[in-house]
């Protein structure tokens, strides 16, 4: 991860001191990296980090490191052993196939229930977004690939202001994205297809059924390449 906050001045250690003023703010921080870490593969499937070298890493102390890390922990993101050290849970052909089956319920709803709050404004900051991520593609940047995609769906998911099924989207994502930031990083971008032209010519249409749709074939194309190679690693092929 590569985040890291500045101390206050008055504290020569160089950790955020512990105060009840500020730790509401630095478990907020902190919350932040480790899920944008999530988000983007710095979490390494099968590769472990300790509370004390992320709580370093981000200039804090352990103590909302650790709670940040059991609450991702019950969110089923992350695996906190006995040990202090933390990883990313093993993504069996079971699990993948009920995240992918979670996803394809949960987010076409909630695009729809999206639609009729998103406005011209939200369809050129879709566009722009998407430009970047076709760019991306063509550069292999696959990092900044994860970080576009994710911003693209959830510009989309956040206009809805559910307070239910966003969370639960948010988990979900927390869940397969290191795995796909590992793949995209073995096989290349060149060949990923998205339908997210499609997503954004249904909002301008305002076609609820187009939309969920195009939502639904992004999540199918995206998680078949994760899919064929978890099934891969399953039987040894």
């Amino acid at each position: 991860m590569a985040a890291r906050y500045s101390a206050p001045t008055n504290n020569p250690a160089g950790n955020v001191q512990e105060q009840p003023s500020t730790r509401g703010a630095t478990r907020g921080q902190v919350d932040a990296a480790i899920r944008s870490g999530l988000l983007t593969g710095r979490f390494i499937p099968g590769k472990a980090v300790t509370i004390r070298g992320l709580a370093s890493e981000l200039g804090v102390s352990p103590m909302p490191v650790r709670e940040v890390l059991q609450r991702l922990a019950a969110e089923n993101a992350l695996e906190v052993k006995s040990n202090g050290r933390v990883q990313v849970p093993d993504m069996t052909p079971e699990r993948f196939a009920e995240v992918l089956k979670a996803r394809l319920l949960l987010e076409p709803e909630l695009a729809e229930r999206a639609l009729y709050r998103l406005s011209k404004q939200d369809v050129r900051t879709l566009t722009k977004i998407d430009d970047e991520i076709d760019a991306c593609i063509v550069s292999g940047d696959a990092e900044a690939y994860m970080q576009l995609n994710h911003a693209f769906h959830f510009h989309i998911y956040a206009a809805s202001s559910s307070k239910v099924l966003l969370p639960l989207i948010d988990s979900l994502w927390l869940q397969f994205a290191p795995f796909m930031r590992t793949v995209y990083g073995r096989v290349g971008t060149v060949n990923l297809v998205d339908q997210h032209k499609e997503a954004i010519r249904a909002i301008e249409q305002k076609d609820p059924s187009a939309l969920r749709d195009a939502i639904s074939g992004d999540i199918t194309d995206g998680m078949g390449i994760l899919g064929k190679e978890i099934l891969k690693n399953a039987t040894g092929g």
